[in-house]
């Protein structure tokens, strides 16, 4: 059992962040973020779907109509809160709150011993079969082969089915405790139609490395990752896989496609825009990243956050280039649909500042089941065997906070 979660104390001790996590209940929005941390609860209004066969299409319009009408009815927080997903097959999940809380980064004073939100007995059970997976990367190397696809990223999933209820507080705790640098989230689903009468809450919840976009006035930022390691606990083999990293062909040729996607994504709104000539390290506990911080300011001070991050939606870290070949091969390859795994989670205020997460390292949860999410992203230069390893390192985030002890290895 790893990590370590927020110590009790009592509120005048306590952090307002803190007290924040500590306040968390199955059915809120939790979003903790490097420099915020946001509690919302219950509902004021419900961004409507598009009802067609794209949900994505219009969406920022529609959270601009909400939010107009919240604040003509007089509500004094016109913020939408929520997750966006993968692709307009499934319904946006955004509303505006009745209440929201908010406070600065997490802060945690001490340490507090370990615990797991799971109790008793549990299996897990991986969807694909780690051999059918990795026929997929090979399946998406030779589409590569014969054709214009540059990359692709395929997923995994592992369901933990568990004897009794899943702690999402704990879960929640834990996750936050060993991501203090990423934004933590928890949010609200609806449940799946055909689930059976009485079924208990449907939850996504993760910890994020990974900033989609962030607006403030008029100022924009990015922040995309893509070509990764698994860390090691030996020092030396660590930075040894860190120095690895930076001059890995493979991985600054899918870190490059990448960068140049959202550049263009974000050129069009933007009278400036500063990418940076090469991209620099970051890590979590588990994984070394290599990552670009893109800024900008905006030509239009209309254009929300929300519509930036749609513009940028999926990036190549999550998709693939090109979009729509990409999109297909996943479709095709992927024994599943994706719903708000490598969507975008959030907010966006009336006056169109916010923050949007990617939905990685995370899980759908319910009240004894939890569906993990990897993925790797595949190019040429890419193994089947390098691309399963790193999936089971990615799962790595949210396992140690489930409290399966499962370590990074040496």
């Amino acid at each position: 059992m790893v990590g370590a979660p927020a110590v009790a104390r009592e509120p005048e001790q306590e952090s307002l962040s803190a007290r924040l996590l500590r306040d968390y209940d199955a059915g809120a929005f939790f979003f903790a973020s490097p420099r915020r941390t946001m509690l919302a609860r219950g509902v004021f209004a419900t961004v409507p779907d598009a009802g067609g066969a794209n949900s994505l299409e219009g969406l920022p319009e529609r959270v601009a109509s909400v939010l107009n009408a919240s604040r003509e009815a007089a509500h004094d927080i016109p913020v939408a809160v929520g997750a966006v997903p993968f692709d307009g097959k499934v319904a946006a999940q955004l509303v505006v709150p009745m209440t929201l809380q908010r406070a600065g980064p997490m802060v945690f004073d001490g340490a507090a011993a370990a615990r797991s939100p799971l109790a008793g007995q549990y299996t897990l059970r991986p969807v694909p079969e780690p051999s059918a997976f990795k026929d997929g990367v090979a399946a998406a190397l030779k589409l590569m082969q014969e054709g214009p696809l540059r990359k692709v990223v395929l997923s995994r999933s592992l369901h933990v089915d568990t004897a009794a209820p899943v702690d999402l507080r704990q879960l929640l705790h834990n996750l936050a405790r060993r991501n203090p640098h990423g934004y933590t989230f928890a949010v609200d689903l609806p449940q799946h139609a055909d689930a059976a009468p009485g079924a208990g809450r449907r939850t996504l919840i993760g910890a994020s490395p990974e900033l989609l976009v962030a607006r403030s006035g008029l100022q924009v930022l990015a922040n995309p990752l893509a070509g990764s390691a698994a860390r090691s606990l030996d020092p030396v083999e660590d930075q040894a896989r860190a120095t690895r990293l930076m001059a890995s062909p493979k991985d600054l040729h899918e870190h490059a496609v990448v960068i140049d996607a959202v550049a263009e994504a974000l050129r069009p709104f933007c009278k400036t825009l500063d990418v940076p000539a090469g991209p620099s390290l970051v890590s979590t506990q588990t994984m070394w990243h290599l990552s670009s911080r893109i800024t900008g300011e905006l030509k239009d001070p209309s254009i929300t956050s929300l519509t930036l991050a749609l513009a940028m939606h999926p990036t190549p870290a999550v998709c693939g280039h090109p979009t729509a070949l990409a999109h297909t091969a996943i479709g095709n390859i992927e024994p599943f649909h994706r719903g708000y795994y490598t969507g975008t989670v959030g907010w966006c205020d009336a006056n169109g500042d916010g923050q949007w997460a990617v939905t990685i390292r995370c899980a759908e949860a319910d009240e004894r089941t939890l569906r993990l999410f990897a993925g790797a992203g595949i190019v040429v230069g890419s193994t089947p065997e390098a691309e399963l390893a790193e999936t089971e390192a990615k799962f790595r985030t949210m396992l140690q906070a489930m409290g399966l002890g499962l370590e990074v290895q040496p």
